[in-house]
Parts: structure tokens; sequence; C-alpha cells
């Protein structure tokens, strides 16, 4: 029996065959019954690792559930466009980390699906892709963000704590 510590790719644990505590029931009513959520936990009790398999589900990979509760749950097997975001591993004490940050895992999708022709600023951008990504795909965005609070916990006792909540209250208001 393989035993997966620390790994956070739902993926790379169902491929390698590793211990995997299926939770996948509860993902299913989580994703038929509501409509956005903010999950605040302690570190390590695996955000990361959800938003991997909520990223994996959403992203149509039938093939990873098999032998979970998932696979008996869901009939559709729908492939939804996902925004996966990602905080963890910046230093954003440092002036412009934030908005390098975002501009760069922004930029990711802008490259597939066309770039605001008339704002640069961080959450014109993020608003225009998520309209081009539904006009061309007709389907709803699944938007996931992990360690949502980083920019601001690093900030703490730096001046640029005020500049990053700012900028994150203008990318999580779109």
């Amino acid at each position: 029996m393989i035993f997966s510590i620390g790994t956070q790719s739902y993926k790379s644990i169902r491929e390698m065959g590793a211990m995997y505590v299926d939770k996948t029931a509860l993902i299913y009513k989580m994703v038929k019954e509501g409509k956005c959520y903010f999950l605040s936990r302690p570190r390590r009790f695996g955000k990361s690792l959800l938003l991997s398999t909520l990223h994996c589900y959403f992203d149509g990979s039938k093939e990873l559930f098999e032998g979970t509760a998932m696979a008996d749950l869901e009939k559709e097997w729908k492939k939804y466009p996902v925004m996966h975001f990602d905080f963890n591993g910046g230093l954003y004490f440092r002036e412009g980390a934030l908005e390098s940050a975002l501009s760069t895992q922004i930029g990711i999708y802008e490259v597939k699906f066309g770039k605001n022709p008339l704002s640069d600023a961080i959450s014109d951008r993020f608003f225009y892709i998520i309209k081009q990504i539904y006009k061309k795909t007709g389907e709803k965005i699944v938007v996931l963000i992990d360690e949502y609070d980083k920019p601001l916990l690093d900030t703490f006792g730096y001046s640029t704590l005020e500049t990053n909540r700012q900028i994150l209250k203008g990318f999580y208001s779109v």
C-alpha cells in the first residue's frame, strides 16, 4: 500500500495507486447543492487536494474517479472550463509581486482565449477572460483559488498590505 504524504494532486494520487480516503460523495453533494463556497481550514487540512479533486471532476476526468463514490453518483461527466489560481509560493510583501502573479496566471488563459484590448487592469482582464471563455465554450466557468489569503498574510507589517488588499478586493469582486 502506497501512502502519499504531502501530495496535493488528486491525479497523482490516483495514478500512483496511493491510499485515498474517498470523500467524493461529499464533493458530489457540495457541487450539486451549492453555488459558491469559501472554504477556510487550518494549514495542512487538505484544501489544495480538495481543489485538485474539484479540478479533475469539473474537467470531466471520469477515469480518475473509478472505484470512488463519484463514479456511481455522477451520470453526465460534463466538462467545464476551469480557471485554477494558486497563490502559494509567492513573496507578496515585495512591491508588485501580487500584480505580477495575477498577471501571469491570467495571461495563461489570455493566450488561449484572448486579451482585453481596452484595459490592463487585473480585474478588467479577469472579467474579460471569463466572458471570452463563456463565449467560446458556452459553459459556466469554474474558478478555483488556492491559498486565497497568502498575499495578505505575507504582508502583515509591510507597506504592501493595503495595496494587496485593494488588488484582491477588485479581483475577488469579479
